[in-house]
């Protein structure tokens, strides 16, 4: 019986992560920032509905790059376990399942967003209902959304901890990446549980940038350096 892993050599599983994790970058930066982040304002739910409504389209293209981008985690969650699979196949699944699960979870958030959209494009709701009932409704939809994004991002931690883990233990890819994807998960499971613990952190976006956007930019994004430009090319002695 032959192995359906070898089908894919060890380089071409490092480009395929490494070609899917720079196009997370670019289609997530334009989804959250670009469009969603643009068009939301935290604590304000009139301005919030009033820029949705009058940019439906491009809140549109933030779910759309959304769904995108975690068809692309999906790509990267198998690429990524073909290449580690080789330092230790199980802990490699399990970075994989933990990947997987943050998708599913990330998705599931998604649909609250789809559920801003009809409302707010409802003409019998709007008929109805009062402005105010309206947009409290829509801001559920919104917090809703944005606590499935805060639990997914404790098994993308998780995962990201067992990647740098399977890394830093190789002994043939740098240590370094591994240490920096360790700090990563620590930011990313300090900002989750932080925000389940104190509304005050969650509030806080100073400790988002610190414990989150810099060590989880600096490490993946020299993770996709290395994938691009050395990952497979060398593998484990026997």
């Amino acid at each position: 019986m032959t192995n359906p892993i070898a089908d894919i050599s060890p380089r071409k599983a490092a480009l395929i992560a490494g070609f899917g994790y720079l196009m997370v970058f670019i289609v997530a930066t334009f989804a959250n920032a670009f469009a969603l982040e643009s068009l939301i304002v935290a604590g304000d739910a009139t301005t919030t509905v009033k820029n949705i409504m009058a940019n439906q389209l491009l809140f549109r293209f933030g779910i759309a790059g959304w769904v995108i981008v975690l068809a692309l985690d999906l790509i990267v969650a198998w690429a990524l376990y073909i290449l580690l699979e080789p330092i230790n196949k199980s802990l490699s699944l399990l970075a994989a399942w933990f990947r997987l699960l943050f998708v599913a979870i990330f998705a599931s958030g998604l649909v609250n967003l789809l559920s801003v959209l009809e409302l707010l494009g409802g003409a019998d709701f709007l008929a109805v209902s009062g402005a105010g009932q309206l947009q409290a409704q829509a801001m559920l939809f919104l917090h809703a959304y944005e606590n499935a994004v805060t639990v997914s991002f404790v098994f993308f931690g998780l995962h990201i901890f067992f990647i740098g883990f399977l890394i830093f233990k190789s002994g043939y890819i740098p240590k370094i990446l591994g240490v920096l994807l360790l700090i990563a998960s620590l930011g990313y499971l300090i900002d989750s549980f932080g925000n389940f613990l104190s509304t005050s952190y969650a509030n806080n976006e100073a400790a988002f940038i610190l414990f989150v956007a810099v060590p989880a930019v600096i490490s993946e994004f020299s993770l996709t350096l290395w994938l691009l430009f050395k990952g497979g090319k060398v593998q484990p002695t026997q």
